[in-house]
């Protein structure tokens, strides 16, 4: 079984417990001399779905992954990845213009982790990558979101620019970065809106470029005029949610 097999980590795991994709899990490696009452929560939640659970030494987890596993590691079946169609039907379930955020050739796992779980918080719909050059639901992308991903669809497809074409023609509003762009605080993301985040060194690519509608900047005053990636997208989707969900006076 590959590394991408195993998701670790006790937040992860937890949350992968709990969700409805438990399904994917094969098995559960919980550390022998870990502490009682997590023991006892896993244990809980491993019985109740009827799943195999081994205790092991910590040589066993650290064979199994060399990442800080936290005392729990458990092999799952490949992460599946959804539709487009799944996407949109979850904002019509929820009865919500659907949300959704475009990751262009995002390479750090890290990175996509930490976007799937801002994603999670900020109740968008569904994250958008391409098949080719970008990172992928793995292991680490798990851990980092802490069980984001596993509420999230992820979407992959084979070419950025028709799909956002695709969403142009159902409506959508496509809104991307840039430094000359509108100051961010100003954007309302109401009604079909799809964010577009680009790559951690060169932004988002010409051909996509060329397709938004619109394009935001993030004002800063500091000697270093960027932001990591998945802190820009932490910054821009915290405004849409507040257009979103306007306090009341």
């Amino acid at each position: 079984m590959q590394r991408d097999d195993f998701i670790y980590g006790r937040h992860a795991t937890i949350s992968l417990l709990e969700s409805d994709q438990s399904d994917r899990i094969n098995k559960i490696f919980l550390l022998e001399n870990i502490q009682p009452n997590f023991a006892r929560q896993v244990e809980t939640l491993a019985k109740a779905q009827h799943l195999i659970l081994q205790r092991v030494p910590k040589a066993k987890l650290d064979q199994l992954t060399p990442e800080n596993h936290q005392g729990i590691v458990v092999a799952v079946s490949p992460i599946p990845y959804a539709q487009l169609a799944d996407v949109l039907d979850k904002a019509k379930l929820q009865e919500e213009a659907p949300l959704i955020v475009i990751l262009d050739n995002l390479e750090d796992p890290h990175n996509l982790g930490s976007i799937l779980r801002t994603c999670d918080a900020m109740g968008v719909h569904g994250v958008i990558i391409p098949k080719r050059r970008s990172a992928t639901l793995t292991d680490v992308v798990a851990k980092t979101s802490t069980g984001a991903m596993n509420y999230v669809p992820v979407v992959r497809v084979t070419n950025l620019a028709q799909t956002i074409k695709k969403l142009k023609d159902l409506g959508f509003w496509i809104f991307g970065t840039a430094m000359s762009g509108a100051d961010y605080r100003t954007w309302d993301a109401n009604g079909a809106t799809a964010l577009v985040i680009g790559n951690e060194g060169k932004g988002i690519s010409p051909g996509v470029a060329k397709l938004m509608d619109a394009t935001l900047s993030i004002p800063m005053v500091g000697h270093v005029q960027s932001l990591n990636a998945s802190v820009a997208a932490g910054v821009l989707l915290y405004q849409a949610y507040n257009s979103r969900h306007k306090l009341e006076e």
